[in-house]
C-alpha cells in the first residue's frame, strides 16, 4: 500500500452511503456531485455528461486519444436503507454498491489523484495523463444515457469495464441479450362452457412449450444460447376464458448464434404475436497488445466469459478493444450480503497503476 491506495476504502464507504437507486433519481445525482467536488479538490479537469437526467462523468487527457479508460458505475440496485451504511468485517467491506460497483469508482477516483499529483512533480499536465475514467449512474438499467451515450464522443485505444470477473479470471466477452414478449389472442367465454371460446393461456402455454425446444443445447461452462421465462400474465376472472395472455422471455445468445434467426425460429413455432423488447449485441473484448501486456502483469490469471451484460457491450460498435475486471466479490452483486474483498480491491489498484505506468512511457513529451 501507498499513500494513495490507502484513502480507497474511506472513499468507498463514503460512496455507499449514496442510495443511489434507478428510484432515486436525486441520490444518483448527489453522489455524481459528490464525485465532481472530489476531483475539483485534486485540480483534475472533468466533464459531466448529463443526458436525459442520467449524470456521467468524465476525466480524459485532452486533446488527444485516451491510452487506457476505465469505466465503472456509481448506481446500484434497490436495497434496504440499513445496506446503505458501509461495514467492515473479516477482511471485507459490506453494503450496497461494495462490489457492483462503488469499490471501482473509488479505484477510478484515487488513481486520478495520484497521477495527477505525479504529473504535477514531473512538471507535466493533464494532457500527460495515460488514462481516463468514466463513471456513469445507469449501468443497472441498460446504461444507455451514461456508457452508451457518453462512449460515443470518446477516442480510446483500450477499456477496462471494472464490472466483472476477478483478480484471477480476465474477462474477454460476455453474452449478448434478447428479450421478446409474446402475446397470444383468443375469444373470450364464459368458463361453464369453455368450448364456446379459445383460451389465450392454453395457447400460450403451447407456445411455450415449442420454444423450449430451440434451448436445448449443452457446452461446456453453459456457454450457449439460454431462455427464462421471467413474467406471465393473463386471465381476470376465473370463470372467464381468457382472451389475451401474454410472456416476457429473457434469452441469451453467444457469437455462436444470430439474436435474429433465432426469433424467426420463434415466430415459425408459434401463433403468438412476438414484439423484440430488447435486442443488445455480445461484448467481444477481441485480442490485442494491449490485453498481452496486461495479462503479463497477472500471469496467474485466465481468460474466461460471463453469462451476464455490461455497459462493456457498447465498446463493441466503436470498435474499442477491452476487458472486463475487478476485485473479488464472492458473487454477492445484488445480495444482501454484498461485500467485496479488501485485499483484491488493492491489488486491482496496484495492477491497473502498473499497467497505465507503461502507457505513460509512451506519452507525449
Amino acid at each position: 500500500m501507498n499513500e494513495f491506495s490507502t484513502g480507497i476504502i474511506p472513499l468507498l464507504k463514503d460512496l455507499i452511503r449514496f442510495k443511489s437507486t434507478a428510484s432515486r433519481p436525486l441520490e444518483i445525482n448527489r453522489c455524481a456531485d459528490f464525485i465532481q467536488n472530489y476531483l475539483r479538490q485534486i485540480k483534475a479537469d472533468y466533464k459531466r455528461i448529463d443526458n436525459n437526467n442520467i449524470p456521467s462523468i468524465l476525466v480524459t487527457p485532452p486533446g488527444r486519444t485516451t491510452p487506457v479508460l476505465l469505466l465503472a458505475h456509481f448506481d446500484v440496485v434497490e436495497a434496504d436503507d440499513d445496506l446503505f451504511t458501509a461495514t467492515e468485517k473479516d477482511g471485507n467491506i459490506y453494503g450496497r454498491g461494495s462490489n457492483d460497483d462503488k469499490y471501482a469508482v473509488a479505484i477510478c477516483l484515487v488513481l486520478v489523484k495520484k497521477w495527477m499529483a505525479t504529473l504535477e512533480q514531473n512538471g507535466q499536465s493533464q494532457t500527460h495523463l495515460p488514462f481516463g475514467i468514466l463513471l456513469t449512474g445507469d449501468e443497472e438499467t441498460g446504461g444507455y444515457d451514461g456508457a452508451r451515450y457518453a462512449l460515443q464522443n470518446i477516442k480510446a485505444d483500450f477499456a477496462i469495464a471494472l464490472d466483472g470477473g476477478n483478480p484471477e479470471k480476465v474477462v474477454i466477452k460476455e453474452k449478448g441479450i434478447l428479450q421478446l414478449e409474446l402475446t397470444a389472442r383468443g375469444k373470450a367465454a364464459h368458463g361453464a362452457s369453455p368450448w364456446l371460446g379459445i383460451n389465450a393461456i392454453d395457447m400460450l402455454i403451447d407456445d411455450l412449450q415449442r420454444i423450449r425446444s430451440l434451448f436445448m443445447d449443452e457446452a461446456p461452462g453453459h456457454w450457449h444460447k439460454t431462455m427464462n421465462l421471467g413474467v406471465i400474465r393473463g386471465g381476470e376472472s376465473v370463470n372467464q376464458v381468457c382472451d389475451m395472455a401474454r410472456a416476457l422471455l429473457d434469452i441469451r445468445y453467444t457469437e455462436n448464434d444470430n439474436p435474429d434467426r433465432i426469433v424467426a425460429e420463434i415466430q415459425n413455432l408459434t401463433r403468438s404475436t412476438i414484439t423484440i423488447k430488447e435486442k443488445e449485441p455480445l461484448f467481444l473484448g477481441g485480442d490485442s497488445d494491449h490485453l498481452d501486456r496486461f495479462l503479463s502483469l497477472i500471469p496467474n490469471a485466465v481468460k474466461g466469459s460471463e453469462h451476464g451484460a455490461s455497459d462493456a457491450r457498447f465498446l463493441c460498435d466503436l470498435n474499442i478493444p477491452g476487458i472486463i475486471w475487478g476485485a473479488r466479490g464472492n458473487a454477492t452483486a445484488h445480495a444482501r450480503d454484498e461485500h467485496v474483498d479488501i485485499k483484491s480491491v488493492f491489488m486491482v489498484f496496484e495492477t491497473l497503476d502498473r499497467f497505465i505506468k507503461l502507457h505513460h512511457i509512451d506519452s507525449p513529451a
